[in-house]
């Protein structure tokens, strides 16, 4: 049987990077908090936390610590019925959700402020590239995951959600400047983009399924969708950007499309955990109501 208390302060020390930190958030000292991890490894014969800055998980430290935020979400759902007791004795849950900043900016938001009402639990996100967020799940580091991989995940199952396009997009000042005679592989050579990060293959593939092209050296590295936006705008570059955060802009002619009805469409799913779980059933039905609102079937 596992030592869930010991288990609890391995949990908070890698959420919280450090033993100090981790110290404060369990009301214990720095000095207890080495000493359970320390005994809780001992018994295992394995080392759980690597001690560096911040402190890093094992493989298996990975592993019992996806499992021990499994055993709390089926604990929540005897909050319930345990009454009282319940709040003297279960800390505050927290749900691990891998998404894309993209779904975050256009369309997630309503889905998690109406779980968190519908269930007083708390959300983490875990931000990455909707192309290796499923990896996530596989490492057992979140619970659910929005992704653009369809690749089957073990434990899990999948959900096609919709399409979320994409509008090349740039300021009509930027275009007067880089197109005067209109978007050609050749200018595009000498135009100034935007990518995320360097996981961000989108600009690229647009260029080569419209114009056939490659893209050129003058890349902004721009890691907020936020400021995707705002830098478009400006006329700094141009990108990528989900049309559902520049329908407007388009309308008002504030950005221009650099080929009109040229939107690239990237299909997302959201993958969860088959955990019998009533927050994972809550959370999956508020993030398909919300996809359905925005998405494209």
């Amino acid at each position: 049987m596992l030592d869930y208390a010991a288990l609890s302060v391995v949990a908070a020390v890698l959420r919280e990077g450090t033993f100090e930190r981790a110290a404060a958030v369990l009301h214990i000292s720095p000095s207890a908090v080495s000493q359970r991890v320390r005994a809780l490894e001992e018994r295992l014969g394995a080392i759980l936390v690597l001690r560096s800055q911040p402190c890093q998980p094992t493989p298996l430290g990975q592993r019992l610590c996806a499992h021990f935020d499994a055993v709390r979400l089926l604990e929540a759902d005897l909050a319930p019925d345990l009454g009282a007791l319940a709040a003297d004795r279960l800390q505050p849950v927290t749900v691990k959700i891998a998404v894309n900043s993209d779904s975050l900016a256009s369309w997630l938001a309503p889905a998690l402020a109406q779980f968190a009402q519908e269930t007083g639990l708390l959300v983490e996100l875990i931000m990455d590239d909707e192309a290796h967020t499923a990896q996530r799940l596989r490492h057992g580091e979140v619970a659910a995951a929005i992704t653009s991989d369809n690749v089957p995940v073990q434990g899990c199952r999948s959900i096609r959600l919709g399409v979320l396009p994409y509008r090349a997009c740039a300021s009509p000042a930027f275009m007067a400047r880089y197109f005067p005679s209109g978007v050609t592989a050749d200018g595009l050579i000498d135009a100034p983009y935007m990518r995320f990060d360097r996981r961000d293959g989108l600009q690229a593939l647009w260029a080569m399924e419209h114009l056939g092209a490659p893209l050129g050296h003058l890349v902004h590295w721009i890691p907020s969708t936020r400021a995707f936006l705002d830098l478009a705008l400006r006329g700094m570059a141009w990108g990528m950007q989900p049309e559902h955060l520049v329908r407007s802009h388009l309308a008002a002619g504030s950005l221009v499309e650099l080929r009109p009805d040229s939107a690239l469409g990237v299909t997302l799913y959201w993958t969860v955990a088959r955990l019998h779980a009533d927050a994972l059933k809550v959370l999956t039905r508020a993030v398909r109501r919300a996809a359905g609102l925005v998405l494209q079937p």
